[in-house]
């Protein structure tokens, strides 16, 4: 299914587990420290550096980018070091995460309960994840080197929907 968002956005209902996505659109990367700032933030009723609403986040740090080149390597990291901020994707309105391998039982209620898609792309193919990325732009926490939050355009962008809005998953059945 290819999704160009956020014309597509009814299409998000019409994403089931299993599905291949060929996404276009925008995409913000966000790893373990960007969470854990976001989080703070959030605690101390402060300012965020990025409207989250109806936003992608990828768990991705991307590696150094080479001369000529838009970014470096971006293949994504393990999901479930992010679970512990699950409950945070709901007060930032965000529609979809996209990382690599399960999620806890917990995250996975969570993210039926509340309507957001799990994403996954595979683990080593980083380079060709880059070729879609259009345009990449380091936005927030620039001192977190390649766990800053950077914004995505990206087309074409392949991942496979793992938890759908109806309990459906992957990686251990139906809810």
């Amino acid at each position: 299914m290819i999704i160009e968002y956020p014309v597509d956005l009814e299409k998000l209902n019409e994403i089931h587990a299993g599905d291949v996505i060929e996404f276009s659109g925008t995409i913000y990367t966000a790893r373990d420290a960007a969470h854990m700032r976001i989080k703070k933030m959030i605690e101390n009723n402060e300012k965020l550096p990025v409207n989250f609403n109806n936003s992608f986040i990828y768990y991705a740090g991307p590696t150094p980018t080479m001369p000529g080149r838009i970014i470096g390597s971006i293949g994504p990291t393990t999901s479930s070091r992010m679970d512990p901020f699950c409950d945070m994707m709901k007060k930032l309105n965000v529609k979809a995460t996209i990382g690599k391998g399960p999620r806890s039982d917990e995250c996975t209620k969570y993210y039926i309960d509340n309507k957001i898609l799990y994403f996954i792309t595979t683990g080593g193919c980083g380079a060709l994840l880059a070729k879609a990325v259009k345009e990449a732009k380091e936005i927030a926490f620039f001192d977190l080197g390649p766990e800053s939050i950077k914004e995505l355009k990206v087309e074409g962008f392949k991942m496979i929907c793992a938890i759908d809005y109806y309990g459906n998953n992957i990686f251990g059945g139906k809810k």
